[in-house]
């Protein structure tokens, strides 16, 4: 090769770089000015899950009853409730499991219960929420089940320590204009557990618990329920999952579950609702009443005020339980659930 020829490629060398160069300077420009096509959301989804916010405008949820929801109803395969005129329950409890944690016999209503919920918007849409319980051998078939359904899952974690079998437990959120495809993608990761049929709750007797005493302590009254005694505080906040604004309590609640052990004392498994900066005070307060820790984490992706959740594990007298946890509730800016 001759010196000119040389010389002539080492220049088409340098300005073969230096275009590359300038391409890559000029991509991001040359991407905001020609966008690429949008992805597809999942089945069923609607913008509210990806961040978008609606046009700015958030949408309150609208008021239904039982027989709006007959066709959800039938697709679950089980009758639900209505709890404060906007919000359709279901609870599948796993009476089919026997879970010891702590050498306590874990009831169904203690921790075992799965709970899922619809509600209704002011643009025709309907939001599904849920907490959902799987043994470890049901966990990837049941997540499958719902990802070829479009249904997302929030949360996964755990609502007890050392318990036999090896148990989950995960958040599940759908949103869209067709409620009954929602309650089918829902049955179709149920119908991959053992969840047993509904049989008839029984009745509610007297529990054998200082439910004065523990009333007093937590300055807030509770229910009895499948042999529990059950209280539960909402938070004060409005709270917003994407553009859609939650009726109060769902999925927003701090939740203390007392089973009956003997001689005045109980199993206590909770749940508390925190903002962030409220998250250090309680974990320090469950600790100074000597209430195992068992879990820290979210429900929602996109929810505003930004919300965590605890779950926490404790057997003892019940009424110094209620006094233990009274702390953590008034590190919380909550009220009694009415």
């Amino acid at each position: 090769m001759t010196g000119d020829r040389q010389q002539n490629s080492g220049v088409r060398a340098i300005t073969s770089r230096r275009r590359v160069l300038a391409a890559a300077a000029l991509a991001p420009v040359l991407a905001a000015a020609n966008p690429a096509p949008a992805r597809a959301l999942p089945t069923g989804m609607t913008g509210a899950r990806h961040g978008k916010e609606g046009h700015g405008k958030r949408v309150k949820p609208v008021p239904t009853g039982l027989d709006d929801w007959a066709d959800v109803a039938k697709a679950l395969g089980r009758p639900g409730n209505m709890l404060r005129g906007t919000t359709y329950h279901t609870g599948f409890p796993r009476r089919d499991l026997h879970v010891v944690s702590d050498g306590v016999v874990v009831s169904p209503g203690l921790a075992l219960g799965t709970h899922v919920a619809f509600v209704r918007y002011a643009d025709g849409t309907t939001m599904l929420m849920g907490d959902v319980v799987v043994t470890e051998r049901e966990l990837q078939r049941v997540t499958d089940a719902w990802q070829a359904h479009g249904i997302e899952q929030t949360a996964l974690h755990k609502h007890l320590l050392s318990q036999t079998p090896d148990i989950w437990w995960t958040h599940v959120h759908g949103h869209g204009h067709d409620a009954v495809a929602l309650a089918r993608g829902l049955r179709a990761g149920f119908d991959r557990t053992g969840t047993p049929p509904p049989v008839p709750p029984p009745p509610s007797g007297p529990v054998d618990l200082d439910i004065a005493g523990m009333e007093a302590a937590l300055g807030a009254k509770g229910s009895i329920e499948d042999g529990l005694y059950k209280v539960i505080f909402v938070r004060r906040e409005t709270v917003a999952d994407g553009h859609l604004i939650l009726p109060p309590g769902l999925g927003s609640t701090s939740a203390f579950n007392f089973q009956p052990v003997g001689g005045g004392r109980a199993a206590l498994s909770g749940d508390c609702a925190m903002l962030s900066d409220e998250v250090p005070h309680v974990l320090r307060a469950l600790r100074r009443g000597r209430i195992k820790l068992v879990e820290l984490h979210n429900h929602h992706l996109s929810e505003a005020p930004r919300l965590f959740f605890t779950h926490f594990w404790a057997v003892g007298d019940g009424v110094e339980l209620a006094r233990a946890l009274r702390p953590a509730v008034d590190a919380t800016d909550v009220v009694p659930n009415v």
